[in-house]
Formats: structure tokens, sequence, C-alpha cells
């Protein structure tokens, strides 16, 4: 199984979000192609309420741990309640382009 459809499917698992990307941004990087090693996940659920981000990202490492222990090198992650993503009309932010690694 893929990486990328592994993360989805622990997050879904462990969340039930409301809405969920999970994003190869992996070319974005001087990585090998085909590399499945950087991702961007926005992911919307009604348990991160009254929780401050820092929990809220620790939850998502602690069920990605395998995942971040091996193959996944970096996770850009926006995790938001429904309140907070609709108020961003449904909007998370774009990673930046890389400048390390030999791409800038």
């Amino acid at each position: 199984m893929q990486i990328q459809q592994t993360i989805e499917d622990k997050l879904k698992a462990q969340f039930s979000p409301l809405h969920i990307e999970v994003v190869n941004e992996s070319h974005m990087h001087n990585v090998p192609p085909g590399s499945e090693s950087h991702f961007r996940v926005v992911l919307v659920s009604d348990i991160f309420a009254g929780k401050p981000l820092v929990q809220r990202h620790r939850a998502v490492n602690h069920s990605l741990d395998d995942e971040l222990k091996g193959q996944v090198h970096a996770l850009a992650l926006h995790a938001m309640t429904p309140e907070e993503w609709f108020a961003k009309g449904g909007e998370a932010p774009e990673s930046p382009p890389c400048l390390g690694g030999g791409k800038s």
C-alpha cells in the first residue's frame, strides 16, 4: 500500500474527519522521482475542539508514528475544527516552495 493512502486511512480511522486532504508534495523537493517523503495534510475534525495546536499536532504525529519514523521526512499539517475550517472559507495555506537540498 502506498504511504499516502496509509496516512489517509489512519487519519480517517483516528479522527473521523469532516474534511481530509493528504497531498504528496515530494516532487517539490530534491528527492528521487516517485518518492513519498513529503506530505501536506489538511485535517478537519470535531476531535480538535478545545485543544491547542500543539496537542492537535501531537495527536496526528502519534497516529502516524510508524510513517514518521520511516520514509516520511516532512509533514505540513493543518489541523482545524469545523468552525475554524468554515471561518477560513474551506481553505488551508499552500506549502511554500522548497529552497533546500539543491532546489534553490
